[in-house]
């Protein structure tokens, strides 16, 4: 099977800034201002063709940045990104304008991606029965629910067919019906041989659908490999933190937060 998502020595840094004028401060001087914070370090893996991979990890891990990486969402602040084929983010509320209708949002996403509006109006149809909002349609979308925005989200990213998807948590809200028609399109995909990264904090759902998994540990990788050995290992890990008292998991946030102020070098 060929590559289709080549992840080389990823690092995306942030700035961490306490009030307004610090912002300003990182804009105008040139080495930037603010404490720094690693939100990823030292990312490496390979995706293949027909690869159906879960992301996991607690929250602050890291995983809906490495998504939005992925998706071309944002750039790295160093590091390789290598995607073949058209690459699509299902997210709530990913990639919609809430002063916008429905039907609005999907001609603009769509036109976004390079389709045609004889292509769009073609699709349209499509789209809306698969997102099944009824009259909302035409409704602004800052009216809509959480559930709603996923399900027109959902709706416009797989009817336009990319290579590679990246869904995330985007299952996690909206009735159980909506759920199982997503969940059977994923499996479609799947069939396909199309690449697919799955972030949920269902393991049920990880084991049900991924065959690989990155499990992400405060923006560097614990383990990447079959589901079967990550996931095992992750709750594992879960069972331990919890059992810690609170002073306990206060250390343990401490260290990660000394680990996420930055390695040593930054390798390009």
């Amino acid at each position: 099977m060929s590559d289709t998502v080549i992840i080389k020595n990823v690092y995306k840094k942030y700035k961490m800034h306490t009030k307004p004028s610090e912002k300003l401060l990182d804009v105008i001087l040139p080495g930037g201002y603010g404490e720094d914070f690693y939100a990823l370090q030292n990312i490496s893996f390979t995706a293949k063709r027909g690869d159906v991979i879960g992301l996991v990890g607690v929250n602050g891990s890291g995983k809906s940045t490495l998504s939005n990486i992925i998706a071309g969402v944002m750039p790295p602040t160093s590091g390789i990104v290598e995607t073949v084929g058209q690459t699509s983010l299902i997210a709530i509320a990913s990639g919609l304008n809430n002063q916008l209708t429905g039907r609005d949002n999907i001609e603009l996403k769509c036109l976004m991606l390079g389709f045609t509006k004889q292509q769009i109006k073609a699709m349209e149809p499509e789209i809306i029965e698969f997102a099944d909002i009824g009259k909302f349609i035409d409704q602004p979308v800052k009216k809509y629910s959480s559930g709603m925005k996923s399900r027109l989200g959902f709706a416009i990213s797989v009817t336009v067919d990319p290579d590679i998807l990246v869904i995330d948590e985007a299952l996690s809200v909206g009735d159980q019906a909506f759920a199982q028609k997503s969940k059977n399109k994923m499996f479609e995909f799947k069939e396909r041989g199309k690449t697919i990264f799955f972030v949920s904090h269902s393991m049920g759902q990880v084991k049900e659908f991924c065959e690989k998994a990155v499990w992400l540990e405060y923006g560097e990788i614990k383990q990447y490999g079959p589901v079967s050995e990550v996931i095992p290992e992750y709750e594992k890990f879960l069972k331990w933190y919890k059992s810690m008292n609170k002073e306990e998991q206060k250390k343990f946030r401490e260290e990660v937060i000394r680990k996420q102020s930055g390695p040593v070098a930054v390798q390009n």
